[in-house]
């Protein structure tokens, strides 16, 4: 059989995910295999998983059957997440060749040789999850606008609804050199924005080595991070992907307040405005510290972006716990939500927990606060309407327009030309459409 020399890639999930596709990508080229398209007709499909819901294993197997369409000899293989928590489920899905855990996807060339040598489909290569103990370092690339740059992996969290420490291991992390060596790689690519992401990436400093002049005899913490990083010439702005409301201090925001690159946008995870719900979902704070934060937040940061993460369903919430929670929130100075309908995970202590709510209620829980969330952020976007705010520009959907986002993340609307694209630009922030962007234009003192 002759060696498959063309590969394409589908990613399913985080922007953690992302970065990894990349750096899975390449070790390919690297092999001389040639990147290609997903709908090309690839001879080798690598398929990275997400498994935080329930429609992320089934988005899987659709995947897997579209490649198959587009060459029904492919070899497919998957990894990521769900490939490390339903290894035998995935490799029970027609047209799966190779399934390979957290601790195995890294090494995935090692096994492609023996996939001309397997007599059937299905080869499953994952480990115990405790076997994924060393940092890979990752960023994505491809994009001449953004990268997502791994900083951190795993998690030492104990959240009763959460897969990800069965998935992806201890929490472990980057240096700070090789962090700020991958940004200064980025930086000659052109890219402008870099997006640090991690599974807990408050957490930075698990694993790291003692850099020389960073805390002497202490692990570099994510403040020393940040702090390095904001020197690196090149990249016009970072961005915080996400950060525990407990580990995102007063240190951390003062820092974000006064640098020159690190974006005014925080996007950290409430999951409930109920404390009994806080509680049962073992979360390490209470609404009052997260209501503390936000205040933090805006003291430094009046014109800051915040998103918030909000799980709608869990096990026990009443109808009273649910409105405590939308009212917490509409009361919150926030920006934005994202809303998950919980769904029971294997091997979770949550998924064994009495009181189920029901399907349909869940779902109309979730109706409720994304519509809130909607009018969070159209107020949010009309607060900073009449000020002259930095844009990343990026190709438009429409002809002759190009879109793009702030420092602080509100999404505009321009009629420039594409010769502007991955120019970092002061526009001047107008009105809100009826797709709800922001319709800008150049600074009048640029014209």
């Amino acid at each position: 059989m002759a060696t498959p020399r063309t590969v394409a890639f589908y990613t399913l999930g985080c922007k953690l995910n992302y970065s990894e596709t990349s750096a899975i990508g390449r070790q390919f080229e690297d092999a001389g295999y040639g990147a290609v398209p997903f709908n090309d007709g690839a001879d080798i499909y690598v398929i990275n998983t997400c498994s935080v819901t329930d429609f992320a294993d089934k988005k899987c197997r659709n995947v897997v059957r579209r490649a198959l369409r587009k060459n029904e000899q492919a070899k497919v293989v998957v990894v990521g997440c769900y490939a490390q928590l339903k290894p035998q489920e995935i490799a029970d899905i027609p047209g799966v060749d190779l399934v390979l855990g957290a601790a195995e996807k890294f090494r995935i060339l090692d096994y492609i040789d023996d996939l001309s040598q397997a007599p059937g489909k299905g080869m499953v290569k994952a480990g115990e999850v405790q076997e994924a103990k060393d940092f890979i370092h990752a960023f994505s690339f491809g994009d001449r606008t953004r990268s997502f740059l791994k900083v951190q992996d795993g998690c030492d969290y104990k959240c009763s609804f959460c897969t990800i420490p069965l998935a992806r291991g201890k929490s472990r992390s980057n240096t700070v050199e090789s962090v700020v060596a991958n940004a200064r790689e980025i930086a000659k690519m052109g890219t402008r924005e870099v997006v640090l992401t991690g599974v807990n990436i408050g957490d930075f400093g698990n694993g790291t080595e003692v850099i020389e002049g960073i805390r002497p005899k202490k692990e570099a913490l994510f403040i020393d991070l940040i702090r390095e990083l904001d020197k690196v010439e090149g990249i016009e702005r970072f961005r915080i992907s996400s950060i525990e409301p407990n580990l995102c201090n007063e240190e951390i925001i003062e820092f974000v307040a006064q640098s020159t690159r690190f974006a005014p946008h925080f996007h950290m995870p409430l999951q409930s405005g109920n404390n009994k719900q806080l509680q049962a979902m073992r979360r390490r704070y209470q609404r009052e510290l997260y209501a503390d934060r936000v205040a933090l937040i805006k003291k430094h940061l009046p014109h800051c972006c915040i998103g918030v993460d909000v799980i709608v369903g869990f096990p026990g919430e009443t109808e009273a716990d649910f409105l405590e929670t939308y009212n917490f929130i509409n009361e919150l100075d926030i920006s934005y939500l994202h809303v998950f309908t919980y769904s029971e995970r294997a091997n979770t202590p949550a998924a064994l927990l009495p009181d189920v709510v029901p399907m349909e209620e869940r779902r109309r829980r979730n109706q409720m606060l994304n519509i809130l969330s909607e009018k969070k952020k159209r107020h949010f976007y009309e607060s900073q309407l009449g000020t002259v705010r930095k844009v990343l520009l990026e190709k438009g959907k429409k002809k002759g327009h190009l879109t793009g986002f702030t420092d602080n993340y509100v999404k505009v609307d321009v009629a420039l030309a594409p010769s502007w694209i991955n120019h970092v630009t002061p526009l001047a922030l107008n009105t809100v459409n009826a797709e709800g962007l922001v319709i800008a234009s150049l600074d009048s003192a640029l014209v």
